[in-house]
């Protein structure tokens, strides 16, 4: 039987989260970087565990005012600095409330650079490994995060977006373009059910691209966003389609 993982980046102050808590596999959660705090995240934490959600951390540029949605030109070390100490912070919360932390997913532009950008990538997940290598890493398919988990030997989730446009390559369209976010509900399902079933992806410009991901990231910072959430759920199990967390890849850091 068919499944899929249904993720969702909580703790952002959207007023979406335990709505979206009920319809989704696994809760991504922002760690005091762009958004969120202890006390959000340990009420996120709590509600995972009641409701079996998986749960992972959420990190991103500590630049709150901009939502970490531009990049930040800083040391790397400083920067990997920012991400440990947010990681930390979630870390320290899910043991006290006995709840496993499975994954870290980048979020914003710090995403983006690490889709684009291999050895950047590699420093990053490289941190993220020296941590805990058995975390696992929620990444874009097809994206230079994928090359370097495998480089520093991460355990790997392929991730693809509801509502976010592709370019032909794979990546996202930057949200200043025109056509970046998705807002037909009608064709956000669509891309849903074709990525689950077929295993494709269509680019802005018609390009059909393969994707391996089995977990589908729904944004809760839209209009509609816990509506469209639930309608892309019905129609996944509507179709014979499991909810479910996506098993992580496991293999030994390779050549790059």
């Amino acid at each position: 039987m068919t499944s899929i993982d249904l993720n969702a980046d909580l703790g952002e102050g959207m007023g979406t989260d335990d709505d979206l808590l009920h319809i989704v596999s696994s809760a991504s959660i922002a760690c005091g970087g762009h958004a969120g705090d202890a006390a959000t995240i340990r009420r996120i934490l709590k509600v995972c565990k009641a409701r079996g959600v998986r749960a992972g951390a959420h990190p991103g540029y500590v630049d709150p005012k901009r939502f970490g949605r531009f990049r930040v030109v800083m040391p790397l070390e400083q920067l990997l600095g920012q991400i440990r100490g947010q990681l930390f912070l979630v870390r320290h919360i899910a043991d006290e409330v006995d709840v496993p932390l499975s994954y870290v997913k980048l979020h914003g532009a710090l995403a983006n650079q690490t889709a684009e950008e291999l050895a950047f990538a590699v420093g990053i997940f490289g941190s993220i490994h020296a941590m805990d290598p058995r975390m696992a890493v929620l990444a874009l398919d097809n994206s230079q995060q994928v090359r370097a988990a495998k480089a520093v030997g991460l355990p790997l989730i392929r991730e693809a977006y509801a509502d976010r446009a592709y370019t032909a390559n794979g990546l996202l369209v930057p949200r200043t373009e025109e056509g970046a976010v998705i807002k037909d509900p009608e064709a956000v399902i669509e891309r849903c059910l074709r990525l689950a079933v077929e295993g494709e992806v269509v680019a802005i410009d018609g390009t059909v691209i393969k994707s391996a991901a089995r977990s589908i990231c729904l944004h809760g910072d839209t209009p509609g966003a816990v509506d469209l959430a639930r309608e892309v759920r019905d129609a996944l199990v509507g179709e014979g389609i499991t909810i479910a967390p996506a098993e992580p890849e496991v293999e030994r850091a390779v050549e790059i």
